[in-house]
């Protein structure tokens, strides 16, 4: 059976590495039970960052300047003599 996946949450991702951090600060975690926190911060962190870069790319692409070509006054001269 195929697994649906998800979207990601920037805000949920954020929120559960501030609760691993918490959990890994008070120090009541087992080592497996830390590396396995540390190893989903790990994977939340960089979720994070790849979100946070596709919408800085879509940032620049919306406020990039006009790039369209300036309008040039049409030469009804020619070179024929």
């Amino acid at each position: 059976m195929a697994t649906k996946k998800t979207a990601f949450n920037f805000e949920n991702a954020i929120e559960q590495l501030e609760e691993l951090v918490e959990a890994l600060e008070e120090g009541d975690l087992s080592l497996e039970e830390s590396l396995k926190a540390f190893e989903d911060g790990i994977k939340l962190t960089r979720e994070c960052q790849v979100a946070l870069e596709k919408a800085e790319q879509r940032i620049q692409i919306l406020t990039k300047e006009n790039e369209l070509p300036e309008a040039e006054p049409f030469d009804l001269e020619t070179d024929d003599d």
